[in-house]
C-alpha cells in the first residue's frame, strides 16, 4: 500500500468523514475503492476499444450504390 496526500475543501472533508462513518468504511479505503472503480471502467474501454476496432467493418447494405449526400439531402 502506498499513502497519498489529497486535499479538498472543508466543506466536502466533513461530508465525506461523516459519509464513511455512515457507512462504516474508513475515507481511505473509500477513496481507494473509487479510484480501483475508475481505473477498472477505463482498463474495460479501453479493451471494449480495442476489440471493437479490431473487427472488420462490414458494409451497411449487401448490394447496390448508397445515395449521394444531394439526393439524401434533397429539398
Amino acid at each position: 500500500m502506498k499513502n497519498i496526500t489529497i486535499t479538498l475543501k472543508e466543506e466536502v472533508a466533513r461530508w465525506l468523514r461523516v459519509w464513511a462513518a455512515e457507512h462504516d468504511i474508513s475515507v481511505s479505503r473509500f477513496v481507494g475503492r473509487l479510484v480501483e472503480e475508475q481505473m477498472d471502467g477505463e482498463r474495460q474501454y479501453e479493451q471494449s476499444r480495442k476489440v471493437f476496432l479490431s473487427r472488420q467493418s462490414k458494409p451497411l447494405k449487401r448490394s447496390g450504390a448508397y445515395p449521394s449526400r444531394d439526393k439524401v439531402h434533397e429539398r
